[in-house]
Protein backbone atom coordinates (compact mmCIF):
# COMPACT_ATOMS: atom_id res chain seq x y z
CA UNK A 1 0.00 0.00 0.00
CA UNK A 2 2.99 2.59 0.90
CA UNK A 3 4.62 1.67 -2.45
CA UNK A 4 1.32 2.53 -4.63
CA UNK A 5 0.97 5.48 -2.63
CA UNK A 6 4.38 6.71 -3.46
CA UNK A 7 3.84 5.85 -6.78
CA UNK A 8 0.34 7.92 -6.87
CA UNK A 9 1.92 11.07 -5.02
CA UNK A 10 4.84 11.05 -7.66
CA UNK A 11 2.98 11.08 -10.70
CA UNK A 12 0.44 13.63 -9.29
CA UNK A 13 3.73 15.70 -8.74
CA UNK A 14 4.69 14.82 -12.57
CA UNK A 15 1.46 15.93 -13.57
CA UNK A 16 1.31 19.15 -12.14
CA UNK A 17 4.36 19.63 -13.13
CA UNK A 18 3.49 19.17 -16.84
CA UNK A 19 0.29 21.71 -16.01
CA UNK A 20 2.55 24.48 -15.07
CA UNK A 21 1.13 27.73 -16.63
CA UNK A 22 3.00 30.16 -18.77
CA UNK A 23 4.29 32.81 -15.98
CA UNK A 24 3.18 36.12 -16.25
CA UNK A 25 5.42 38.83 -17.77
CA UNK A 26 5.34 42.64 -17.01
CA UNK A 27 6.90 45.21 -18.90
CA UNK A 28 10.44 46.06 -17.62
CA UNK A 29 11.30 49.97 -18.53
CA UNK A 30 14.90 49.91 -20.72
CA UNK A 31 16.78 53.07 -21.11
CA UNK A 32 20.36 52.84 -23.71
CA UNK A 33 23.17 55.25 -23.63
CA UNK A 34 22.37 55.72 -27.18
CA UNK A 35 19.00 57.30 -26.35
CA UNK A 36 16.62 54.56 -27.00
CA UNK A 37 13.96 53.11 -24.87
CA UNK A 38 11.37 50.38 -25.05
CA UNK A 39 10.49 47.67 -22.30
CA UNK A 40 11.12 43.90 -22.34
CA UNK A 41 8.86 42.12 -20.65
CA UNK A 42 9.66 38.93 -18.21
CA UNK A 43 8.44 37.74 -14.55
CA UNK A 44 7.81 40.22 -12.22
CA UNK A 45 10.36 39.14 -9.51
CA UNK A 46 13.59 39.19 -12.01
CA UNK A 47 14.70 42.86 -13.20
CA UNK A 48 16.72 43.29 -16.57
CA UNK A 49 19.86 45.64 -16.41
CA UNK A 50 22.36 46.66 -19.93
CA UNK A 51 25.30 45.88 -18.22
CA UNK A 52 27.64 46.39 -21.12
CA UNK A 53 26.93 49.04 -24.26
CA UNK A 54 27.90 50.05 -27.84
CA UNK A 55 29.04 46.58 -29.21
CA UNK A 56 28.16 45.49 -32.71
CA UNK A 57 26.98 41.98 -33.35
CA UNK A 58 27.98 40.45 -30.17
CA UNK A 59 27.88 37.01 -29.78
CA UNK A 60 28.83 33.97 -27.45
CA UNK A 61 30.49 34.19 -24.00
CA UNK A 62 33.01 32.56 -22.19
CA UNK A 63 34.47 33.08 -18.50
CA UNK A 64 38.67 32.88 -18.07
CA UNK A 65 39.89 31.04 -15.71
CA UNK A 66 41.13 34.43 -13.94
CA UNK A 67 36.40 34.52 -13.30
CA UNK A 68 36.97 37.34 -16.34
CA UNK A 69 33.68 36.88 -18.37
CA UNK A 70 35.25 37.27 -22.52
CA UNK A 71 32.35 37.73 -25.40
CA UNK A 72 32.85 37.57 -29.33
CA UNK A 73 31.63 40.54 -31.84
CA UNK A 74 31.21 39.31 -35.18
CA UNK A 75 30.71 43.08 -35.58
CA UNK A 76 28.50 43.24 -38.75
CA UNK A 77 26.22 40.68 -41.12
CA UNK A 78 29.02 40.78 -44.16
CA UNK A 79 31.59 38.70 -43.88
CA UNK A 80 34.33 40.38 -42.76
CA UNK A 81 37.67 40.99 -40.87
CA UNK A 82 36.46 43.06 -38.03
CA UNK A 83 35.84 41.18 -35.46
CA UNK A 84 36.67 41.29 -32.36
CA UNK A 85 37.23 39.42 -28.95
CA UNK A 86 36.20 41.44 -25.80
CA UNK A 87 36.81 41.04 -22.02
CA UNK A 88 33.94 42.22 -19.86
CA UNK A 89 36.06 43.48 -16.87
CA UNK A 90 35.08 45.48 -13.77
CA UNK A 91 32.08 44.15 -12.95
CA UNK A 92 30.03 45.93 -10.17
CA UNK A 93 27.20 43.33 -8.71
CA UNK A 94 25.18 46.01 -7.15
CA UNK A 95 24.82 48.20 -10.06
CA UNK A 96 24.59 45.06 -12.64
CA UNK A 97 27.49 46.86 -15.05
CA UNK A 98 30.95 45.92 -16.07
CA UNK A 99 33.28 49.02 -15.84
CA UNK A 100 35.53 48.00 -18.75
CA UNK A 101 35.20 46.61 -22.17
CA UNK A 102 38.42 45.50 -23.24
CA UNK A 103 39.30 44.05 -27.02
CA UNK A 104 41.47 41.03 -26.10
CA UNK A 105 42.14 40.12 -29.96
CA UNK A 106 41.22 42.39 -32.97
CA UNK A 107 40.59 42.18 -36.98
CA UNK A 108 39.15 38.32 -36.77
CA UNK A 109 37.09 36.53 -39.29
CA UNK A 110 33.64 36.79 -38.01
CA UNK A 111 34.14 35.39 -34.65
CA UNK A 112 31.40 33.65 -32.95
CA UNK A 113 33.02 31.63 -30.39
CA UNK A 114 35.44 31.32 -27.66
CA UNK A 115 36.69 29.28 -25.27
CA UNK A 116 38.42 28.31 -22.35
CA UNK A 117 40.61 24.66 -21.40
CA UNK A 118 42.71 24.08 -18.93
CA UNK A 119 45.11 21.30 -19.58
CA UNK A 120 47.03 18.55 -17.65
CA UNK A 121 49.82 20.43 -16.82
CA UNK A 122 47.86 23.50 -15.47
CA UNK A 123 48.39 25.64 -19.02
CA UNK A 124 45.28 28.18 -19.69
CA UNK A 125 44.25 27.87 -23.18
CA UNK A 126 42.00 29.75 -24.89
CA UNK A 127 40.61 29.33 -28.15
CA UNK A 128 39.28 30.61 -31.22
CA UNK A 129 36.55 30.04 -33.63
CA UNK A 130 36.42 31.89 -36.58
CA UNK A 131 34.63 30.86 -40.44
CA UNK A 132 37.86 30.06 -42.17
CA UNK A 133 40.08 28.16 -38.47
CA UNK A 134 39.57 27.18 -35.42
CA UNK A 135 43.22 28.39 -33.26
CA UNK A 136 44.23 28.24 -29.57
CA UNK A 137 46.88 29.97 -27.85
CA UNK A 138 48.47 30.18 -24.37
CA UNK A 139 46.60 31.94 -22.16
CA UNK A 140 47.83 33.94 -18.27
CA UNK A 141 45.56 34.79 -15.72
CA UNK A 142 44.88 38.70 -15.85
CA UNK A 143 46.26 39.39 -19.11
CA UNK A 144 44.32 42.23 -21.05
CA UNK A 145 46.31 41.29 -24.41
CA UNK A 146 47.97 37.98 -25.86
CA UNK A 147 51.02 36.77 -24.78
CA UNK A 148 51.56 33.91 -26.85
CA UNK A 149 50.87 33.29 -30.75
CA UNK A 150 47.94 31.16 -32.02
CA UNK A 151 48.41 27.87 -33.35
CA UNK A 152 45.70 26.62 -35.88
CA UNK A 153 44.69 23.85 -34.98
CA UNK A 154 41.55 23.05 -37.82
CA UNK A 155 40.58 24.82 -41.04
CA UNK A 156 36.94 25.06 -42.49
CA UNK A 157 35.45 25.97 -45.72
CA UNK A 158 35.00 30.00 -45.76
CA UNK A 159 33.29 30.51 -49.01
CA UNK A 160 31.23 33.81 -47.44
CA UNK A 161 28.86 35.60 -48.39
CA UNK A 162 30.05 35.47 -52.20
CA UNK A 163 29.11 31.50 -52.59
CA UNK A 164 27.86 30.38 -55.61
CA UNK A 165 25.12 28.27 -53.40
CA UNK A 166 24.12 30.91 -51.13
CA UNK A 167 27.12 31.60 -48.58
CA UNK A 168 25.25 30.37 -45.82
CA UNK A 169 26.64 30.19 -42.13
CA UNK A 170 29.82 31.91 -41.11
CA UNK A 171 29.60 31.09 -37.48
CA UNK A 172 31.56 28.25 -35.88
CA UNK A 173 30.91 27.13 -32.38
CA UNK A 174 33.38 25.57 -29.94
CA UNK A 175 31.87 23.61 -27.19
CA UNK A 176 34.84 21.90 -24.30
CA UNK A 177 33.56 18.60 -23.31
CA UNK A 178 33.26 16.93 -19.49
CA UNK A 179 35.09 14.16 -21.64
CA UNK A 180 38.86 16.02 -22.59
CA UNK A 181 37.51 16.76 -25.58
CA UNK A 182 36.72 19.50 -28.01
CA UNK A 183 33.86 19.82 -30.56
CA UNK A 184 33.37 22.81 -33.09
CA UNK A 185 30.07 22.63 -35.12
CA UNK A 186 30.33 23.76 -38.93
CA UNK A 187 26.95 24.79 -40.48
CA UNK A 188 25.99 23.69 -44.02
CA UNK A 189 27.18 25.90 -47.28
CA UNK A 190 23.31 26.12 -48.71
CA UNK A 191 19.69 26.09 -47.48
CA UNK A 192 19.00 22.56 -48.47
CA UNK A 193 22.02 20.53 -50.38
CA UNK A 194 24.07 17.50 -50.83
CA UNK A 195 26.85 18.95 -49.68
CA UNK A 196 30.14 17.86 -51.18
CA UNK A 197 32.61 18.58 -47.91
CA UNK A 198 32.04 16.26 -45.39
CA UNK A 199 32.35 18.30 -42.82
CA UNK A 200 29.70 20.90 -43.59
CA UNK A 201 26.89 20.67 -41.38
CA UNK A 202 28.13 18.51 -39.08
CA UNK A 203 30.15 18.91 -35.33
CA UNK A 204 33.51 17.67 -35.33
CA UNK A 205 35.63 15.82 -32.07
CA UNK A 206 39.02 16.64 -31.73
CA UNK A 207 41.54 16.63 -28.57
CA UNK A 208 42.61 19.68 -27.04
CA UNK A 209 45.94 20.08 -29.24
CA UNK A 210 43.68 19.17 -32.67
CA UNK A 211 44.85 15.77 -32.99
CA UNK A 212 42.14 12.70 -33.95
CA UNK A 213 39.77 14.90 -35.54
CA UNK A 214 36.66 13.00 -36.83
CA UNK A 215 32.68 13.35 -37.31
CA UNK A 216 30.74 13.29 -34.14
CA UNK A 217 27.32 13.94 -34.97
CA UNK A 218 26.44 14.99 -39.06
CA UNK A 219 22.92 15.78 -41.03
CA UNK A 220 22.44 19.45 -38.65
CA UNK A 221 21.77 21.90 -40.36
CA UNK A 222 23.37 24.40 -38.49
CA UNK A 223 24.42 23.54 -34.94
CA UNK A 224 24.84 27.47 -33.74
CA UNK A 225 24.33 26.70 -30.06
CA UNK A 226 26.87 23.90 -28.53
CA UNK A 227 27.34 23.50 -24.85
CA UNK A 228 28.59 20.12 -22.60
CA UNK A 229 25.96 20.44 -19.80
CA UNK A 230 25.74 17.30 -17.34
CA UNK A 231 27.00 13.99 -19.40
CA UNK A 232 26.10 15.51 -22.31
CA UNK A 233 27.10 17.94 -25.70
CA UNK A 234 23.70 19.65 -26.54
CA UNK A 235 23.30 21.62 -29.56
CA UNK A 236 20.42 24.14 -31.11
CA UNK A 237 19.94 23.37 -34.57
CA UNK A 238 18.03 25.23 -37.61
CA UNK A 239 16.13 24.22 -39.92
CA UNK A 240 15.77 24.64 -43.75
CA UNK A 241 14.30 27.77 -45.14
CA UNK A 242 12.29 26.59 -48.21
CA UNK A 243 9.15 24.42 -46.91
CA UNK A 244 7.34 27.35 -45.60
CA UNK A 245 6.66 30.06 -43.01
CA UNK A 246 5.36 27.23 -40.27
CA UNK A 247 7.74 24.02 -41.03
CA UNK A 248 10.23 22.94 -40.20
CA UNK A 249 10.73 23.21 -36.34
CA UNK A 250 14.19 24.71 -35.17
CA UNK A 251 15.44 22.34 -32.82
CA UNK A 252 17.57 21.14 -30.02
CA UNK A 253 19.45 17.95 -29.28
CA UNK A 254 21.58 15.85 -27.09
CA UNK A 255 24.09 14.87 -29.29
CA UNK A 256 24.88 11.10 -29.27
CA UNK A 257 28.32 9.95 -31.42
CA UNK A 258 28.08 9.17 -35.21
CA UNK A 259 24.19 10.18 -35.50
CA UNK A 260 22.71 11.39 -38.53
CA UNK A 261 19.99 13.85 -37.74
CA UNK A 262 18.94 13.98 -40.97
CA UNK A 263 19.38 17.51 -43.40
CA UNK A 264 18.67 17.76 -45.91
CA UNK A 265 16.56 14.48 -46.59
CA UNK A 266 14.95 14.57 -43.23
CA UNK A 267 12.93 17.71 -41.33
CA UNK A 268 11.48 18.10 -37.82
CA UNK A 269 7.48 19.12 -37.79
CA UNK A 270 5.86 19.06 -34.21
CA UNK A 271 8.95 16.92 -33.13
CA UNK A 272 8.08 14.17 -35.36
CA UNK A 273 10.53 13.41 -37.86
CA UNK A 274 9.39 13.41 -42.12
CA UNK A 275 10.91 13.41 -45.26
CA UNK A 276 11.75 16.26 -47.55
CA UNK A 277 10.14 15.28 -50.95
CA UNK A 278 13.04 17.14 -52.76
CA UNK A 279 15.38 14.80 -51.52
CA UNK A 280 15.63 10.79 -51.44
CA UNK A 281 18.30 8.78 -49.50
CA UNK A 282 18.01 4.83 -49.55
CA UNK A 283 17.71 4.80 -45.67
CA UNK A 284 14.95 7.64 -46.19
CA UNK A 285 14.17 8.59 -42.51
CA UNK A 286 13.04 5.98 -39.65
CA UNK A 287 16.35 6.66 -38.11
CA UNK A 288 16.63 9.63 -37.28
CA UNK A 289 16.14 10.66 -33.99
CA UNK A 290 12.82 12.49 -33.10
CA UNK A 291 14.30 16.39 -31.30
CA UNK A 292 14.78 15.89 -27.60
CA UNK A 293 12.67 19.26 -27.85
CA UNK A 294 11.73 21.77 -30.83
CA UNK A 295 10.70 25.57 -31.03
CA UNK A 296 8.77 27.35 -33.93
CA UNK A 297 9.57 27.29 -37.09
CA UNK A 298 12.26 29.88 -38.46
CA UNK A 299 12.82 30.94 -34.63
CA UNK A 300 17.15 30.64 -34.87
CA UNK A 301 17.43 28.55 -31.73
CA UNK A 302 21.10 30.10 -30.95
CA UNK A 303 22.71 30.32 -27.34
CA UNK A 304 21.47 28.83 -24.15
CA UNK A 305 21.99 27.08 -20.48
CA UNK A 306 20.41 24.83 -17.86
CA UNK A 307 19.75 26.00 -14.40
CA UNK A 308 19.67 23.04 -12.20
CA UNK A 309 20.96 25.28 -9.65
CA UNK A 310 19.00 23.82 -6.31
CA UNK A 311 18.55 27.36 -4.58
CA UNK A 312 17.31 28.49 -8.53
CA UNK A 313 13.92 30.34 -8.66
CA UNK A 314 10.84 28.27 -8.97
CA UNK A 315 10.23 29.87 -12.30
CA UNK A 316 13.57 29.22 -14.08
CA UNK A 317 14.82 25.55 -12.06
CA UNK A 318 15.61 22.40 -14.25
CA UNK A 319 14.96 24.33 -16.96
CA UNK A 320 16.68 25.89 -20.10
CA UNK A 321 16.86 29.24 -21.37
CA UNK A 322 16.93 29.34 -25.46
CA UNK A 323 17.99 32.21 -27.38
CA UNK A 324 15.88 32.32 -29.99
CA UNK A 325 17.23 35.15 -32.08
CA UNK A 326 14.30 35.92 -34.48
CA UNK A 327 13.12 35.04 -38.18
CA UNK A 328 14.97 36.69 -40.80
CA UNK A 329 12.00 37.88 -42.12
CA UNK A 330 10.43 39.78 -39.54
CA UNK A 331 6.90 39.66 -40.66
CA UNK A 332 6.97 35.92 -39.91
CA UNK A 333 7.59 37.01 -36.42
CA UNK A 334 8.24 33.98 -34.89
CA UNK A 335 11.23 34.08 -31.78
CA UNK A 336 12.41 37.28 -31.03
CA UNK A 337 12.36 36.00 -27.21
CA UNK A 338 13.83 33.75 -24.61
CA UNK A 339 11.84 30.55 -24.33
CA UNK A 340 11.79 28.07 -21.25
CA UNK A 341 12.31 25.06 -22.21
CA UNK A 342 11.40 21.56 -20.24
CA UNK A 343 11.96 17.96 -21.68
CA UNK A 344 8.23 16.80 -22.57
CA UNK A 345 6.50 20.19 -21.89
CA UNK A 346 5.21 22.94 -23.14
CA UNK A 347 7.34 25.61 -24.28
CA UNK A 348 6.93 29.19 -22.51
CA UNK A 349 8.13 32.02 -22.87
CA UNK A 350 10.42 33.63 -19.99
CA UNK A 351 11.21 37.38 -22.08
CA UNK A 352 9.71 38.89 -24.98
CA UNK A 353 9.18 42.70 -26.45
CA UNK A 354 12.24 42.87 -28.89
CA UNK A 355 9.90 42.29 -31.46
CA UNK A 356 6.81 44.74 -31.26
CA UNK A 357 4.81 45.47 -34.56
CA UNK A 358 7.63 46.01 -37.01
CA UNK A 359 9.85 47.34 -34.29
CA UNK A 360 12.94 45.20 -33.28
CA UNK A 361 14.20 46.58 -29.58
CA UNK A 362 17.15 43.48 -30.32
CA UNK A 363 17.69 39.70 -30.95
CA UNK A 364 19.16 37.95 -28.27
CA UNK A 365 22.02 35.64 -29.25
CA UNK A 366 23.75 33.81 -26.05
CA UNK A 367 22.69 32.83 -22.67
CA UNK A 368 25.48 32.86 -20.14
CA UNK A 369 23.44 31.55 -16.32
CA UNK A 370 25.65 33.23 -13.03
CA UNK A 371 23.64 31.04 -10.72
CA UNK A 372 20.43 29.98 -9.98
CA UNK A 373 19.01 33.45 -10.03
CA UNK A 374 20.56 35.95 -12.61
CA UNK A 375 22.46 35.57 -15.80
CA UNK A 376 23.56 37.46 -18.56
CA UNK A 377 22.69 37.17 -22.48
CA UNK A 378 23.45 38.73 -25.44
CA UNK A 379 22.00 41.18 -27.99
CA UNK A 380 23.37 40.96 -31.29
CA UNK A 381 20.89 43.50 -32.94
CA UNK A 382 21.34 46.30 -30.48
CA UNK A 383 25.29 45.70 -29.19
CA UNK A 384 23.83 45.03 -25.77
CA UNK A 385 24.52 42.45 -23.39
CA UNK A 386 21.97 42.59 -20.51
CA UNK A 387 21.79 41.29 -16.77
CA UNK A 388 19.28 39.16 -15.54
CA UNK A 389 18.54 38.43 -12.04
CA UNK A 390 16.02 38.06 -9.42
CA UNK A 391 15.20 40.88 -7.19
CA UNK A 392 16.35 41.48 -3.32
CA UNK A 393 13.10 41.87 -1.93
Amino acid sequence: MIKISAILILSFVCSMTSWAQQPKLVPYPIHLKNGKQFSLNLPAQYEIIPAAEGLKRVRFFAQAPDHRMFVTDMYDLTDNKKGTVYILDDWNAETGKFGKIIPYLTGLRNPNSVQFYTDAQGQDWLYLAETHQLTRQKFNKGETQPSSKAEVLATFPDYGLSYKYGGWHLTRTIAVGGNGKIYVSVGSSCNACVEKEKVRASVIEMNPDGSEQRMYATGLRNAVGLKWIGKFLFATNQGSDHLGSKKPDETFYALKRDVDYGWPACYSWQGKVLADSKFKRASGCKNVPSPYAYFPSHSSALGFDYFDDPHADATIKNAFLVALHGSTDEAIGHGYQIAMMRKGQKLETFMDGFLVGKTVNGQPADIYKIDGKSFYFSDDRAGVIYYVREKNE
